[in-house]
């Protein structure tokens, strides 16, 4: 197989042709840092990896940050997109998961949280609750010290590959999931 077809996948839309650039996290995405340095957000935020960003409050049925030490934490958008190295069966090498709660909030500096410019979010969204990164993570890091724990220096969780289509491609990929979860939920509820 050349390297060329490797970058074009075996089941496509119909009308895409064009093969899959590989990109790297950090050029695709900008790590966020701004704290709650006047404390202007008073909700905490945590990353699950069975139900995605969500109130901490909500998640643990109380508050575990203070008022106190929420100027240190870190400010998530929505659309932002949260790494958390904690582990467990459903996360091996911690889960990545995106800010859809419609509001600002904040998270603690144990997360890495980033923003992606030009990419389908719900494309990028899909791509990270598959388990195809997980081979980057566990050839680059390790469990470190705690192991509850997955440890990855910054400099190279920004050498994640991403594969990424042509926007219209993305476009579609991300709707047509976007709309079966839609459809899954839907019939759930019945």
């Amino acid at each position: 197989m050349t390297k060329e077809k490797s970058t074009v996948p075996r089941l496509r839309f119909p009308g895409f042709t064009d093969a899959w650039k590989q990109r790297k996290l950090g050029e695709v995405a900008e790590k966020i840092s701004q704290k709650n340095l006047d404390r202007q957000y008073v909700e905490t935020f945590t990353n699950s990896a069975e139900f995605g960003i969500i109130s901490q409050r909500d998640f643990f049925e109380k508050n575990i940050s203070s008022l106190d030490n929420i100027s240190g934490y870190y400010i998530v958008n929505p659309d932002d997109f949260v790494y958390n190295p904690r582990i467990s069966n459903l996360a091996p090498v911690g889960p990545i998961k995106r800010n859809k709660l419609g509001r600002v909030g904040v998270m603690s500096p144990l997360y890495t949280i980033f923003r992606f410019s030009d990419i389908h979010l719900d494309f990028v969204e899909k791509y990270f609750d598959t388990t195809i990164w997980h081979r980057y993570m566990e050839l680059n890091g390790d469990s470190g010290a705690r192991s509850d724990r997955f440890a990855i220096k910054d400099s190279v969780f920004k050498g994640l590959p991403i594969p990424l289509p042509t926007l219209p491609e993305q476009e579609a990929i991300g709707s047509f999931f976007s709309d079966l979860d839609q459809l899954i939920t839907l019939h759930q509820r019945k």
